[in-house]
């Protein structure tokens, strides 16, 4: 037997003889691996640095405040709301405004369209744009039409809970132009379907 065989018998017995291995869990908290905090301590900048300072004759530019967007969808993604510094956007979906291949408006889309004006008179708006989409099933032609007939449809509600003579109304539709998701899936397609009713944010 050789050297190298005694030496593996050896280690195998003594493995034996100490029994299986018990493995505990680990009472702290732990992360999943890769997932450690890496973070060092923040470099220390010299002010007196040249690369630092403006070269001369260089003045900064103009401050501007950027244009910062918040997006909320409720969680059934009827309905959408975008905000940004400037403007109020409603995007409402087909399915809960319309019927199918129609322009009639429910019940239930009346209320939605109330919260809606409710807004508007909050911000004190007084040009208000309604647009008008679809997906891009069927004919152009056809979903141009469509989505104007629904841009009006939502319009003429506005028009009815607002019932001010100083708004200015801009309604469209524009069919299957502008799409915000994936056409080749049902579910882009009935996002593509909606209706957005936009306005001016008002001075806070």
């Amino acid at each position: 037997m050789t050297h190298t065989r005694l030496l593996l018998i050896g280690t195998l017995a003594t493995l034996l003889a100490a029994g299986p291995a018990v493995a505990y869990a680990d009472d702290g908290p732990s992360v999943p691996p890769g997932t450690e905090a890496s973070a060092a301590a923040p470099v220390e900048l010299d002010p007196n640095d040249p690369d630092l300072k403006l070269p001369d004759g260089a003045t900064l530019a103009e401050p501007k405040v950027l244009d910062i967007k918040s997006v909320v969808e409720d969680q059934s993604g009827d309905e959408r709301r975008e905000d940004t510094n400037t403007n109020v956007t409603f995007a409402l979906q087909a399915e809960v405004l319309f019927g199918k291949d129609s322009a009639k408006i429910s019940a239930q889309a009346r209320s939605r369209i109330s919260v809606i004006a409710n807004e508007i008179k909050t911000q004190n708006a007084t040009r208000i744009r309604v647009f008008g989409f679809t997906d891009n099933l069927g004919s152009s032609a056809h979903g141009d039409v469509l989505s104007r007939k629904r841009a009006n449809a939502v319009h003429g509600i506005l028009e009815q809970e607002l019932s001010d003579a100083n708004i200015t109304y801009e309604v469209r539709g524009y069919g299957e132009d502008y799409p915000i998701a994936d056409n080749s899936t049902e579910e882009g397609r009935k996002k593509n379907r909606r209706v957005e009713i936009s306005f001016p944010r008002g001075a806070s």
